[in-house]
């Protein structure tokens, strides 16, 4: 119980004693006292007691200490602080956040340490907080702890850990405004030092906003969030498409028409690939397409569109972060309310490419056009290897080396620069692409701004007509 009933006594000497010279002071009704070999330390320790009551501090009556210096001593270190934040958010995060949180919570830890002398490797250390210390397990059910409180680490992980749980600064003093500017500019990088994109640095940022958001808010650690104190411009970087190595419609077309020339793989997942180009899926969306997410024209009418409805994604992330511990989560759509569907018409050429795989592969038994070898989730290491040899048989040699076409997920971007070029709307573009008008404004503004020449010149038509009238 904290009071401010206070009374300190003047120090006394006690011959013949080990430590002579007693401080004794009373809180409320509890006597309290400590003994010291000199008398320089006990006026040292009374004069801080009579400057905490000046300061209008109520004193602790079990402890006998002042309320800064009980606080200081239940503040929670903010390797503590950090896994129990990770915890807490851990039954309401998708599988993909989850990874998200401890990735960015390994970054900003051993930022927060007293010295990095003596430590472990970062590759080590950053594997124990990431697969470890930041990740939950449920040895019972219903109850979550984390992986390193229940399963038994390698050693040179659970001295990484050890090492951290010594080194760790209290909460309060990771908040300080120098602690927070060196976390910014570690969140900022990627492992390799260079510069993250911009989309990646917030989203970092905004995980350690919120740890420090609970620190304030649910766990009363901090009286003010530490970020208002700071002031700190991030990197300057885009998120803008570098379009020299976004293939354009004719070599998108050979890239897929050579899919089919990979052997059974690559006859298999020529489909998918057309679903990241023709409809401009993500990835993990292409994955979750069923026989049933398409509405096709009749077989008599080989010129007419048809439609895919996009309602699930499976993202690609680790058993480790999944509660059915498998290595994707089934997710709804990316930044959508779960039941949200996304209806983008495909042309001609992908409606038969559609009905061709259906008719030759089938389906999973869930409906799912497209699967592994095992018939689960078609997995990235599988997509990309049959997506490397394709661009072996398309691209010059100089190409090859260059980052042209140089992951799948090009084809989205090829899509979705098509459909810019080609006037059409840009608030149509991004509904089909799944993301906000803003986001397309962000990625491909280059290409927007292209269009502004024939915008221009309809406009002009306009006043034209308008002054001939």
């Amino acid at each position: 119980m904290l009071t401010y009933e206070v009374i300190i006594w003047s120090i006394r000497r006690r011959p013949g004693r080990p430590k002579p010279w007693e401080l004794r002071w009373k809180v409320g009704s509890q006597p309290h006292s400590k003994s010291y070999q000199v008398k320089p330390q006990a006026d040292g320790r009374r004069s801080q007691l009579m400057a905490a009551q000046r300061d209008g501090q109520q004193f602790d009556e079990e402890t006998g200490l002042p309320a800064k210096e009980l606080a200081a001593l239940a503040m929670p270190t903010w390797f503590e602080h950090a896994k129990a934040y990770a915890l807490m958010k851990w039954p309401g995060a998708a599988a993909k956040h989850r990874a998200s949180i401890a990735e960015s919570l390994a970054v900003v830890t051993p930022i927060f340490a007293t010295s990095p002398e003596g430590g472990p490797e970062p590759e080590v250390l950053r594997a124990a907080l990431y697969q470890w210390a930041f990740r939950a397990v449920e040895p019972k059910p219903g109850e979550l702890v984390p992986r390193c409180d229940a399963e038994d680490a390698p050693d040179e992980i659970r001295e990484a850990l050890d090492w951290i749980a010594a080194h760790s600064l209290k909460v309060d003093d990771a908040a300080k405004p120098e602690r927070v500017r060196a976390a910014f500019t570690a969140l900022s990088k990627l492992l390799d030092g260079k510069p993250a994109a911009k989309n990646t640095a917030n989203r970092k940022r905004m995980v350690l906003s919120n740890a420090f958001r609970y620190a304030v808010e649910e766990r009363a650690l901090l009286s003010r969030h530490p970020f208002l104190a700071v002031d700190w411009a991030a990197p300057t970087t885009s998120d803008e498409v570098d379009f020299r190595y976004v293939p354009g419609p004719r070599l998108a077309r050979d890239l897929l028409a050579t899919m089919a020339k990979q052997g059974s793989r690559g006859e298999h997942l020529e489909a998918f690939y057309g679903a990241i180009y023709y409809v401009a899926t993500r990835p993990a969306e292409a994955a979750a397409l069923r026989e049933e997410d398409f509405v096709l024209p009749p077989e008599n009418q080989p010129d007419a569109w048809g439609e895919a409805l996009i309602s699930e994604s499976h993202p690609e992330v680790g058993a480790g972060w999944t509660d059915s511990g498998k290595s994707h989560d089934a997710r709804g759509l990316k930044h959508r309310a779960s039941n949200a569907v996304r209806s983008v018409p495909i042309p001609p050429v992908y409606v038969r490419m559609v009905r061709s795989h259906i008719a030759r592969f089938g389906t999973a038994p869930d409906g799912r056009l497209f699967r592994a070898k095992n018939g689960g989730r078609v997995r990235s290491t599988e997509y990309c290897e049959v997506w490397g040899k394709v661009r072996e048989a398309v691209l010059t040699p100089q190409e090859a080396k260059s980052k042209l076409a140089d992951v799948p997920y090009c084809l989205r971007h090829a899509a979705i620069s098509l459909w810019i070029k080609q006037g059409v709307d840009p608030v149509e573009v991004a509904y089909r692409a799944g993301h906000s008008v803003a986001v397309l404004f962000r990625f491909y503004a280059k290409i927007l701004k292209g269009t502004s020449t024939h915008a221009n010149q309809l406009i002009q038509a306009g006043l034209d007509a308008e002054d001939g009238g």
